[in-house]
Parts: structure tokens; C-alpha cells; sequence
């Protein structure tokens, strides 16, 4: 695989990010640009694919799984629960435009009001406590599964966040430093691997690029076993020997803001299986 050039990555997200006058679309811009060099003959709307899209016969197997997922009867029940009515008669599809199609990839906000993020799956929360009915637990397999089902309802949908305002601009830029922040016993920040590495192998993983890495949440690992993006944030960060952030921590969501974005103008391929 190709390296990335030693210039680039000096000044990647390092102190004042790509240069004084960079934004999200400048970082993005120059993200993309990096990525095609390091993985050059990839599509770019394949990078929703992660590591699939770097390896033909794996690619092939991955849609042969997907004629008929192993996952459909969790995705079912989680349709039911979309649908159940509430005390008052509402459901989730009252919460949201066109009864929750093609929305999520407008997904994580930037809520002035609160001045916080706000991922999709606090939207669904959101759409119980405005409705009088309890919320799920957030990094629990309900609301995983609830955010699969609903999610699917955007699929092939393109990624469309926006950072707009210096209030978002700053939580952007926390979740951009989380992201290049070494931390833990190995030293690791995410970029280490996604950026740094990309499409080398560490044993017999290869490396995804960041680019199209939360197009496809939630996955179904091995069968049904379900693993939400923030889920994926506590495993690498075990992986590394650093201690894992909460669920729904502002970091968290911070960080998924910051790769969301990075994801924009790819088309959302939810749920997915992954082995």
C-alpha cells in the first residue's frame, strides 16, 4: 500500500488542524484527497464498505450474506417496536418527517438550544420522553436494535451533516482532536490506524479508512450480535489499552459528529453484517 505522505500527516489535526484557516470541508477535502492516494482503484462510494472495499473475494462474500442477513428476525422485532403504538397512540414514525425515511443521515445534530450533539439514537429517545414513555438505555441492545431498524429506513440515503455555527464548529473540533489523540498503554489514537495505516493489516485485519466509517452502523458481527458505532468507539479503545468513555458521553458524541461528517456524500448501508 501506498504511504502517506510524511508532509501531511506532520500537519494532520496537530495543533491548529490542516492549517489556521481550515474547516470541516478544507479537513475533509484533504482527507479525501490523501485517502484516494493510499488506496488507489477504490470507488469512493465503496468506502461505506470499510475493509470490504480492499479485498475482492471478501467483498464477494460479504453480498453474498446480505441476499438473506442472519439478522432479519432481530430486524423484525425491532420493526414491531417502531411500530407499537404509544400510551397516547403515536409511535416513532410521529417523531419524524416522512415517518422516519430517510432522515438519519442527517444525523448527529447540532442542537443550539443545548449546545451539545445530538446522535440519532438520542433522537429516538428523545421522540419517548416527548411522547411520556420511558427511554432506552443508551448502549443497550433495545436501542441498538431500535436505531437498526429505524437507520434502515434511510438506506442508500447519502450522508448529510452539517457543521454550522462557531458553537458546532467547536464541538467538530473536539471530536476531531479525540479522534488524533494517542492514547492508553499502546499509544493509539484512531488515526493511527485509519489514517496513518490505512489498508495495511494489523495479523489478518486490514485497516478501513475513516472516510465511510459511520455510513454503516449499526453491524451485525457473526450472525446477530449486534455492535453500535459507540460500541465499536469502546472495543478499539479496549483494544488499545485505553479506558473506554461512556455511552452518550459528550466526547462520544463529539467524535461521532467529527467522523459522521467525514462520511458526507456517501450513501448509508445500514444495518450491516460484519464477521
Amino acid at each position: 500500500m501506498k504511504r502517506r505522505p510524511t508532509a501531511f500527516l506532520a500537519c494532520l489535526f496537530l495543533g491548529a488542524s490542516f492549517a489556521a484557516s481550515a474547516g470541516p470541508a478544507e479537513d475533509r477535502s484533504a482527507l479525501i484527497k490523501d485517502t484516494k492516494g493510499a488506496l488507489s482503484g477504490v470507488k469512493f462510494e465503496d468506502y461505506v464498505l470499510g475493509a470490504l472495499a480492499l479485498n475482492k473475494d471478501a467483498k464477494a462474500q460479504y453480498e453474498s450474506i446480505m441476499d438473506f442477513p442472519p439478522y432479519l428476525n432481530d430486524l423484525d422485532n425491532a420493526k414491531k417496536a417502531w411500530e407499537k403504538p404509544f400510551k397516547n397512540g403515536k409511535n416513532f414514525a410521529s417523531c419524524f418527517a416522512d415517518g422516519g425515511k430517510n432522515v438519519a443521515g442527517n444525523y448527529p445534530q447540532f442542537d443550539n438550544a443545548s449546545g451539545k450533539v445530538v446522535t440519532f439514537e438520542n433522537a429516538l429517545n428523545a421522540c419517548l420522553r416527548r411522547n411520556g414513555e420511558a427511554e432506552l438505555k443508551y448502549g443497550s441492545s433495545a436501542l441498538g436494535l431500535l436505531s437498526a431498524y429505524a437507520k434502515s429506513l434511510s438506506d442508500g440515503m447519502k450522508v448529510q451533516v452539517k457543521v454550522e455555527g462557531p458553537v458546532a464548529l467547536a464541538a467538530y473540533e473536539k471530536g476531531k482532536t479525540l479522534y488524533y489523540s494517542r492514547r492508553g498503554q499502546l499509544n493509539f489514537s484512531c488515526a493511527s490506524c485509519h489514517v496513518g495505516e490505512v489498508g495495511s493489516f494489523i495479523r489478518s485485519e486490514q485497516l478501513s479508512p475513516l472516510i465511510g466509517q459511520a455510513a454503516h452502523w449499526p453491524e451485525f458481527r457473526a450472525g446477530t450480535n449486534l455492535v453500535t458505532l459507540q460500541g465499536r468507539f469502546r472495543q478499539c479503545q479496549k483494544n488499545t489499552r485505553a479506558a473506554p468513555l461512556e455511552f452518550n458521553s459528550e466526547e462520544y458524541n463529539n467524535l461521532e459528529y467529527f467522523m459522521t461528517y467525514m462520511s458526507n456524500d456517501l450513501p448509508m448501508q445500514t444495518p450491516v453484517f460484519r464477521k
